[in-house]
Formats: C-alpha cells, structure tokens, sequence
C-alpha cells in the first residue's frame, strides 16, 4: 500500500521500532522490518555483520513464509470455506528455531504487509519473547 510510505514519520516509526525490539525482546541479537509489498528490508539493527546478500534474502525469506504460492492457496480455500471477504492474512505470527537461534516474525496490526523480524539467542524464554515482542508491535501499530 502505497499510503504507508507517504505518511509524515514513516521512517522514523520504523526505526523506532526496530530499536525498541533489539532493546525490549529477551536474548535479541537483532531485529528489523520487512515491508512484503515491496520486498524490502526497510531497516535493521544486529550485533554481528552479516553479508548483505544474507539480508538482500531476508525479505524475501519472510514473504515465502507468511504470502508464499501454498500458503495463499491454504488461506484462500479457508476463506472460502468459512465465507471470509477480508483481505486480511490468517498467518499473523511464525516462530522459527535454527541451531543455534529463534526467529520471531511478527505482522503488524495496521498494516498487514509490514513484518516485524526478531532473532535471538535459541535459550530465550519463548513465552516471554512473544510477549515482548507483542507489546512493542502493539505500542507502534504502523
């Protein structure tokens, strides 16, 4: 949606938030924002440097995960189903543990293209990071 990006503090809500994530969650070694209708890595904060083709692949990797062809055809046939006419996206939080992390993806409130990212440490309390995480979300509700 073209709005999000013409309203007054736009970017400055995104840094914003990505602080407020890197400082707020439990165990966070970085966090960012997705923006799914472009395809962009709108900002992040880390404590490690990651090659960029690795954060060039995040945007990507997010929109597989909650908008990829499956996933769309799984929530289409459900709205069918259930008689739903909204264009909202059933997927609203996915927890992804690798090796050694936890991967939080978070879609905000408003606007539903917009993914918060939160990656830490795999010894996180889960619990307390998706409350964290959820308050922060609530709190800047681009």
């Amino acid at each position: 949606m073209a709005t999000k990006r013409m309203t007054p503090g736009f970017s400055d809500q995104v840094m914003g938030l990505v602080k407020s994530l890197r400082t707020d969650a439990p165990d966070c070694v970085a966090s960012g924002v997705v923006d799914m209708s472009t395809g962009m890595l709108l900002s992040y904060e880390t404590v490690d440097n990651h090659p960029p083709e690795v954060l060039d692949l995040l945007a990507g990797a997010t929109l597989d995960l909650f908008q990829g062809r499956t996933v769309a055809m799984i929530e289409d046939v459900f709205k069918e189903r259930r008689g739903i006419q909204s264009e909202n996206h059933f997927f609203q939080e996915i927890l992804v543990n690798s090796e050694n992390l936890t991967h939080l993806f978070v879609r905000m409130n408003e606007q539903q293209d917009v993914v918060a990212v939160v990656v830490c440490r795999k010894s996180v309390n889960v619990g307390m990071l998706f409350a964290q995480v959820r308050r922060v979300v609530r709190e800047y509700s681009l």
